[in-house]
């Protein structure tokens, strides 16, 4: 990130054309910004509408303009939002415009809520869940990232890091009254209790939210299995539209296919893989490669095997393997007694839909006990469980290290306040902030 003392500016919404386009600007020379291209200065926080012109009075376009002063603003600076036609030569237009300004240039990703972090506007848990909000497909997600933009998450870490304060005074004041024994145990005591309390809440914390991050990232389901028992086939019946190629002829599929569903407000991503056989193809060989890398690494694999074939070469299904559902397609093609040996959970036709919705209906249950309820989760990030868990072990070495001095006793507290601190972003925590931040889009 450049320096704050700078003014930024970007396009805020979504992707030109569109029918409005908003760009915004943030920092000292906003006011400038907002005069010389309206011709005078609004009153705050009111709308106003002008014929925004450049900086040699022609004319870009009628504008419905804001102007946020500071530190009464989503970033915390003087800011103003262009509310202008989302026309890419409008847009260009007011770019240009803009970077002819002294002093302002435009923002790089995630600069504006690194500015709202830095101001107080934010905490990083709250900036986090901005993000997670931006990038929510499903419902679920929505919630939980709206849950985590409210600062639940932030005011409880900054709850457990004033305790740890708190405990700290006490085990700092028992040092300073070391020569008094009586003094220094009476003041140890409760700092031990208090310390034990937090870290079974930070645990019970831990535990409950573990689905959470699960949430955040998605359930990925891999439809694999021989060629032509119809992978692609399934894939776009569960996508409702044609996502794959399909094709009477083994091999078609060479690369691995992604299609993000929506399934009761979870978020399933289902690939579709090239048919695991023996090849001298070189291009299938590889397709075949990755499709077992991705049925290994996948939460959920679909086997899919043709109902008319007798002998079916079923997946190993090692302890470092996703579960593995038998499904038997092409069932509309076989009689009862024509049908296959391979054993199967589900018997479908992917072609016609039979057996579909029993397919789906399963896969909705597995992904509501893959989540959880979810519903009052905190901890939706690695980071996040990382931080926490170096707090837990902080306060147990805390705890062990009662008898061994309370010098000790009181470095063991300071890791854990670090660690706290760091989560919300109450520490200097550089290299943190820039892996954040520059997730976000550009404007935001």
């Amino acid at each position: 990130m450049q320096s704050p003392d700078q003014t930024i500016f970007a396009l805020s919404s979504g992707r030109a054309p569109s029918a409005i386009a908003i760009i915004r600007v943030s920092g000292p020379q906003t006011r400038v910004a907002v005069e010389r291209l309206c011709r005078k200065l609004p009153s705050p926080r009111r709308a106003h509408f002008a014929t925004l012109r450049d900086l040699d009075g022609s004319a870009i376009d009628e504008s419905v303009t804001l102007w946020f002063p500071g530190p009464h603003s989503a970033t915390g600076e003087d800011v103003a939002e262009f509310h202008v036609h989302g026309g890419r030569a409008v847009i260009a237009a007011m770019f240009d415009a803009l970077g002819a300004i002294d002093g302002l240039r435009p923002a790089e990703p995630g600069e504006f809520t690194r500015r709202a972090f830095e101001n107080g506007k934010l905490d990083l848990t709250e900036a986090e869940g901005l993000d997670d909000l931006i990038h929510a497909d499903t419902d679920r997600q929505r919630r939980q990232a709206l849950r985590h933009l409210k600062g639940l998450l932030g005011a409880k870490a900054e709850t457990w890091r004033q305790q740890i304060i708190e405990a700290s005074a006490l085990i700092e004041a028992g040092i300073d009254f070391s020569d008094e024994g009586d003094v220094s145990a009476e003041l140890v005591a409760p700092a031990l209790k208090k310390i034990a309390a937090l870290k079974s809440e930070i645990q019970e914390t831990l535990i409950s939210s573990a689905q959470s991050e699960r949430l955040r990232e998605g359930l990925t389901v891999a439809i694999a299995g021989p060629p032509n028992a119809g992978k692609s086939t399934l894939l776009n019946r569960l996508a409702r539209r044609e996502a794959a190629i399909v094709s009477p002829h083994a091999g078609t599929t060479r690369d691995v296919i992604e299609v993000h569903l929506d399934l009761d407000g979870y978020p399933v991503t289902v690939i579709d893989t090239a048919g695991v056989r023996e090849t001298l193809d070189p291009v299938e060989q590889e397709g075949v490669r990755r499709a077992r890398d991705r049925a290994r690494t996948s939460d959920l694999v679909l086997w899919l095997v043709d109902a008319k074939d007798e002998v079916v070469p079923l997946p190993q299904n090692g302890d470092d393997h996703a579960p593995v559902w038998i499904v038997r397609n092409k069932v509309d093609l076989v009689g009862g007694e024509d049908a296959g040996a391979v054993t199967a959970q589900f018997d479908i036709s992917a072609a016609h839909g039979e057996g579909v919705p029993d397919l789906i209906a399963a896969l909705v249950s597995y992904a509501q006990e893959y989540f959880g309820s979810g519903e009052m989760a905190l901890v939706s990030r690695a980071r996040h469980r990382d931080l926490l868990q170096e707090t837990v072990m902080a306060l147990d070495r805390a705890g062990r290290s009662a008898e061994k001095g309370d010098e000790l006793l009181a470095e063991e507290l300071r890791i854990a306040i670090h660690s706290l601190g760091s989560l919300t972003g109450r520490v200097d925590v550089e290299d943190i902030l820039d892996m954040i931040f520059r997730e976000f889009c550009i404007g935001k």
